[in-house]
């Protein structure tokens, strides 16, 4: 029996996307997508998809909330929440929601799949990185939103490598790399990889 899956997203290019990752893997088939909430809610209803894969963001609204408002209009099936990062207060409202997933955005596809089949099991998966930021109460600084991988495409920003140069020292496509650094910039609210740069000259200096 296969786990019955729907995505939603804002974005039709990112449900298509992550369609395409599930499409032809084992006992998991896509049944749906939604754009938004009354959409997702539409469609949970008559479809009654065993799994949700929501994203952080649905148009105007924290994915949270309108995970919240879904499970309070009925909705019996699991969550997996797709983020970048999560501020203290975000894991809490994800934890007292119950949500049974939380994966990295920037996680590899056999990763997501993973996720799907222990949560369609009855368990829970959360994201380790996701994870630290319950460590304390205070919302934690940009850099601590990077990945491990992050940080070392910012330390390599630093010395005004190309895209190519960063692939051939991580040995991953430049494809990657360019996904690494719009992250990075994204995080950091940084509009250039010259503005990356002094960040982290900054950041070395201060010790921060």
């Amino acid at each position: 029996m296969s786990i019955s899956i729907l995505v939603v997203d804002p974005y039709q290019l990112v449900r298509r996307g992550i369609t395409s990752i599930l499409s032809g893997v084992e006992a998991i088939q896509v049944v749906g997508e939604a754009s938004d909430r009354k959409e997702a809610q539409t469609l949970i209803g008559s479809l009654k998809p065993d799994i949700c894969i929501m994203n952080n963001r649905i148009n105007q609204q924290s994915g949270l909330d309108v995970i919240g408002k879904l499970k309070q209009a009925g909705a019996a099936c699991r969550f997996v929440y797709l983020t970048s990062s999560m501020r203290p207060a975000e894991l809490k409202q994800a934890l007292e929601l119950q949500v049974e997933g939380l994966v990295l955005k920037e996680a590899l596809p056999e990763e997501l799949i993973h996720a799907i089949r222990m949560i369609s099991r009855g368990r829970k998966y959360y994201d380790v990185e996701l994870l630290e930021s319950r460590l304390t109460d205070q919302p934690m600084d940009k850099s601590s939103n990077l990945t491990p991988k992050e940080q070392e495409v910012l330390q390599m920003l630093s010395e005004g490598l190309s895209n190519k140069e960063i692939a051939a020292r991580l040995v991953v496509t430049e494809y990657t790399v360019k996904k690494h650094v719009s992250q990075v910039l994204s995080k950091l609210d940084l509009p250039d990889r010259t503005k990356a740069a002094l960040f982290y000259h900054q950041q070395s200096r201060f010790g921060s």
